[in-house]
């Protein structure tokens, strides 16, 4: 079969498109002939040695997490969809038996099991799901990791209620775009950030109500006064930011921090998570039970994705570059060949 491989750890440019054996499914797995592929910032960190496992000894590794196609084959004791399925892959292994929190085994598709970016994929059976009918196979491919980490920010953790207001800060990334979509169908009133006008107008087309330019001066000041409070955040971004949302969260207000990519937080004020009595919560990912509850909300609320760019399976290097060029917005998708 064709798949993107990396070879060397140091950036993009070191992945190869080649030839490499078809996985056999074993025991209690599913073989997955893949239609598409999506992109995460997971893919270019490993890349580049950024992320955890991403060591020479872990090479040469098939890279990606989100994939949608039909099921190939599967393995004795293989529970799940049958041969020819339309399904859509939970990249979240081995989560382990507590709802609350991951395993000791629980480990993301793509390193250290080889992932998506490739024609065929072995996973778990119970990893793999039918595809929403309403979704093509490109619109598929781009929800796993993404929306299910937002569907768990916003519904599990975050116990979102109709009515409530929420601010997405940073919006232009997967993750982002999902929690706007999904916290509107969900009746909730969103608003979000960016240094990018285009794509808080972008956002407010995906069902938000408002934005601000954090470029602005004082712009949480004028985000507290547009929103007049807020019940939930949901934080990609940490550094200065994190304090920014103590700021405006209304009194007994959550905090959802999913991601830091602005760093820690350096000026964190505790006095204003205790004297609001606020809840910061953490997450990442989400267990199965979380993937069903996203899968379900999509076909409720009839949910597309927002496809950013596509590229063939080949062009893998250009559509990370064109991932860490920041232009745009939500997912970047690889068709993968027949």
């Amino acid at each position: 079969m064709k798949a993107i491989r990396l070879h060397e750890i140091k950036s993009p440019e070191k992945l190869v498109y080649e030839d490499v054996p078809e996985p056999e499914p074993g025991p209690g797995e599913i073989v997955v002939r893949l239609r598409a592929a999506a992109l995460n910032r997971r893919d270019v960190f490993v890349t580049r040695g950024m992320y955890p496992g991403a060591k020479p000894d872990a090479l040469p590794i098939i890279l990606g997490s989100d994939g949608s196609g039909e099921v190939a084959a599967r393995g004795d004791g293989a529970d799940g969809p049958s041969e020819g399925t339309e399904v859509v892959i939970n990249p979240a292994l081995y989560w382990g038996d507590d709802p609350r929190k991951s395993g000791k085994d629980y480990r993301i598709l793509g390193l250290p099991d080889d992932g998506t970016f490739a024609q065929f994929v072995k996973v778990p059976a119970d990893h793999v799901f039918p595809k929403p009918s309403h979704l093509s196979a490109e619109e598929a491919a781009a929800i796993p990791l993404a929306a299910l980490t937002a569907y768990r920010a916003l519904v599990t953790r975050g116990q979102l209620q109709e009515g409530e207001t929420v601010v997405v800060p940073g919006i232009g990334g997967g993750v982002a775009t999902f929690l706007v979509q999904m916290a509107t169908a969900l009746g909730a009133r969103v608003f979000v950030t960016s240094g990018n006008d285009e794509k808080i107008e972008t956002a407010k087309r995906l069902g938000a109500e408002d934005g601000i330019n954090y470029k602005t001066e004082k712009w949480s000041r004028e985000l507290r006064s547009m929103t007049g409070g807020v019940d939930l955040s949901v934080d990609t971004i940490g550094g200065e930011v994190f304090d920014a949302l103590l700021s405006i969260a209304k009194p007994g207000g959550r905090i959802v921090s999913i991601g830091a990519t602005a760093g820690p937080a350096k000026k964190l004020m505790l006095p204003k998570i205790f004297l609001k009595h606020l809840d910061v919560l953490g997450t990442a990912m989400g267990s199965g039970q979380d993937f069903e509850g996203m899968l379900r909300l999509y076909e409720e609320y009839e949910l597309h994705p927002v496809i950013n760019a596509t590229f063939p399976l080949e062009g893998a290097t250009a559509a990370m570059n064109h991932m860490e060029e920041g232009s745009g917005i939500g997912k970047i998708v690889l068709q993968t060949p027949a």
